[in-house]
């Protein structure tokens, strides 16, 4: 038998193992965003492995706790080398991981980045359910909600703008939207009509004149398009506000921390 194939069958063989609906009991995510969500859910040992974006405090909320679990980069022969029997990854995944993962027999999820409260709560459902921890997610969802709700402010609160590197804003039908509209602030990026994420000229937002500008936290030498964050026509805004970013990346219960940076 080749190696390939000797491969192949015992991923089918452990797949086959599983009683049919039993929880899975070795869980590997290799995505940030489930990262966080798999950490919330799991059972006690479900989880064995997040990504090792979850351990850098720049970009996880949730790195402390992501120190526990073996981190992966992401490579299909590292993660089998897990016996994962669910494989969390990403729309952003290469797809050939997916495919080679897939292909050995292993279950592989692939949820889509949330873009919005309601997609949050969908993931946290669906993220219970293919964990087998339904109560858990329920109250996740409960905490949630309590915790959103608290975090919400009136609008009125005046225009705002996001501007990030290369000159990106987000428009009303993004994460970063979202929590923009729930602090109480009406999005620029819907004057120009931007829906979604794109660039917005420097001239139009200096136009746009907004109450208060809100930009990312910048990385020191690891891109020159952080440059613009710091030209003299953004410093003039006596609003601006620098946010870390942590808390804006991924759909999570997180989100919420970010809607008061902006208090």
């Amino acid at each position: 038998m080749r190696r390939s194939d000797a491969i192949l069958a015992a991923a089918v063989l452990i797949a086959a193992a599983l009683p049919a609906g039993a929880a899975p009991q070795r869980v590997v995510s290799m995505n940030l965003c489930s990262d966080q969500l798999a950490m919330m859910l799991a059972a006690p040992e479900q989880l064995v492995s997040v990504s090792s974006l979850a351990q850098d405090p720049r970009l996880s909320p949730m790195a402390d706790q992501a120190a526990a679990y073996k981190a992966n980069t992401g490579r299909a022969e590292e993660i089998y080398l897990m016996r994962p029997d669910l494989v969390i990854a990403g729309t952003y995944t290469p797809p050939a991981t997916v495919a080679m993962l897939r292909r050995l027999g292993i279950r592989v999820e692939t949820p889509p980045p949330a873009e919005d409260f309601d997609a949050i709560r969908a993931d946290i459902t669906r993220m219970g359910d293919w964990l087998g921890q339904p109560q858990a997610a329920r109250d996740l969802l409960a905490r949630f909600d309590a915790d959103l709700a608290a975090a919400r402010r009136p609008g009125g609160r005046g225009r705002a703008a996001l501007y990030e590197a290369n000159g990106f804003t987000s428009g009303p039908d993004t994460l970063a939207g979202s929590i923009l509209e729930a602090a109480g602030y009406a999005n620029i990026a819907a004057d120009h009509g931007i829906s979604a994420t794109t660039t917005l000229p420097l001239e139009l937002l200096v136009m746009s004149d907004p109450d208060r500008l809100i930009t990312g936290a910048k990385w020191p030498g690891q891109s020159q398009g952080e440059a613009i964050l710091d030209h003299p026509a953004l410093a003039a805004f006596p609003g601006r506000a620098q946010v870390t970013d942590l808390n804006w990346t991924c759909g999570t219960p997180f989100v919420t921390r970010a809607i008061r940076s902006l208090e």
